[in-house]
């Protein structure tokens, strides 16, 4: 019976998750990685390098979703796309590369910092 009910709760948790996520994701059109590490690392209890990991995993489809949205209403500029694409690829094998020596309480503290720099970035005009 215990059992049962912690289950439902890591369930909730998870799906309390995804959802954040993904609204943040739909929404602001990225932004689910700040949602989806934090949650996965203090209430789903994972480990920091895993939580990044995962978080990529889990934005994958959830921009695809938003994508869709986007793409259909006309939002979407192409050449831009394609130009920030070339690089965001190269900016993320070597991010993944780097999340594999980084130690995870200096992973910790660069994802603070820079959600704080990001969040003083929105804030001023």
């Amino acid at each position: 019976m215990i059992k049962k009910k912690l289950d439902i709760i890591k369930y909730v948790k998870y799906a309390v998750t995804g959802l954040l996520t993904g609204t943040a994701n739909g929404l602001f059109g990225s932004g689910g990685g700040t949602i989806a590490v934090p949650a996965m690392v203090l209430l789903l209890d994972m480990e920091e390098h895993k939580a990044h990991a995962t978080a990529i995993s889990i934005i994958l489809p959830l921009t695809l979703v938003s994508a869709f949205f986007y793409v259909t209403d006309g939002y979407t500029d192409w050449h831009l796309t394609l130009m920030v694409t070339l690089g965001g690829m190269a900016g993320g094998y070597i991010g993944a590369r780097l999340l594999n020596i980084c130690p995870a309480n200096i992973l910790r503290k660069v994802f603070a910092v820079f959600m704080v720099v990001a969040a003083v970035r929105m804030l001023l005009p």
